[in-house]
């Protein structure tokens, strides 16, 4: 078992969150806008509800050992904001966890999955 394998899903998940910031960052760029515009665009994008309306659009597109992957990301749901629904939050955790396996062992793949998604 590598190293990677041996990452818990938190541990994913931890990364999935800062990869995915960092790729709407990164998509909110273009075309230029003021500072405010740009907040605006992350927050509404990186928001559990978001991330759970993303990872739904996402399904059709994963791979059986993806999907299964999901359910372990799920079990890393812990502590959640009380505002949130617990399933919101799961699914949210769930894709940051993804992104974060995905990252680490297969960024191509990653970065064709974050291309479906229909960012606002």
């Amino acid at each position: 078992m590598s190293e990677i394998q041996r990452l818990s899903p938190a541990a994913f998940a931890y990364l999935g969150d800062a990869v995915y910031e960092l790729y709407i960052r990164r998509r909110c760029l273009l075309p230029p806008k003021r500072s405010e515009v740009y907040h605006q665009q992350v927050v509404s994008n990186v928001r559990a509800e978001t991330q759970a309306l993303h990872l739904r659009s996402l399904m059709p597109h994963l791979s059986e050992s993806e999907h299964e992957f999901l359910k372990r990301g799920r079990n890393a749901a812990v502590n959640r904001p009380k505002r949130l629904d617990p399933e919101i939050y799961q699914h949210a955790t769930s894709l940051e966890a993804l992104i974060g396996y995905l990252y680490l062992t297969n960024p191509a793949r990653l970065f064709e999955l974050l291309g479906f998604l229909n960012l606002k």
